[in-house]
């Protein structure tokens, strides 16, 4: 019994040792697959996910970041389009401003040249309303003169006095009016005279 033992025993042994090295032990096979499955299941459960979540991460971070970069991008395109077209809007509202300064300037010159041309046509029609009053003052003040002198003279000439207010003005004035129309009758003083004496 013993020799059978020993004979089954060391011939189990012999056919594992002599086996061909790639074929596994059962043992070793189905711990190995054991080991396999736990690991399959612990890297499915825990690593992947995880690797997941970073690559997702990740992801999401780098499109936002060239979201991001785009939306940067889309304000400063939108900044630039804005600042030109201030930019384009100062130019026109310097344009209009220089175009109301020159037209408001022409329109200042006008006016003070109109001005100026009223007041001078103001100061000229006062001087010549001056210089007609002074005239006037002058001619009444020389037909005063006239007539004080040429009463005088002829009060001399006559030898009758002639200063009497009605009569000097109604003399003064037919002299003068004759003296205007140039109906006067110059005569001499001496024929005068000499037909006065022949008169008398």
């Amino acid at each position: 019994m013993q020799a059978v033992t020993v004979t089954a025993e060391g011939g189990e042994g012999g056919f594992w040792a002599t086996a061909a090295p790639i074929i596994p032990h059962p043992l070793e096979f189905f711990f190995g697959l054991a080991c396999f499955a736990i690991l399959y299941y612990v890297v499915k459960t825990k690593v992947v996910p995880r690797l997941e979540q970073i690559y997702a991460e990740r992801t999401a971070a780098i499109e936002g970041g060239m979201n991001k970069a785009e939306e940067a991008q889309a304000q400063a395109q939108a900044a630039l389009e804005q600042y030109q077209a201030q930019l384009v809007e100062a130019r026109s509202e310097a344009a209009r401003i220089r175009e109301d300064a020159k037209a408001q300037g022409a329109q200042i010159i006008a006016e003070m040249r109109e001005h100026a041309a009223s007041e001078a046509a103001r100061i000229t029609e006062t001087a010549h309303k001056q210089i007609e009053a002074e005239r006037q003052q002058a001619v009444v003040s020389l037909r005063s003169d006239v007539g004080r002198i040429s009463t005088d003279l002829a009060s001399r000439i006559v030898g009758e006095s002639l200063h009497d207010e009605t009569r000097q003005k109604g003399i003064v004035e037919r002299f003068l009016a004759e003296l205007e129309s140039g109906d006067v009758v110059r005569e001499k003083v001496g024929g005068r005279a000499g037909s006065q004496g022949g008169d008398a």
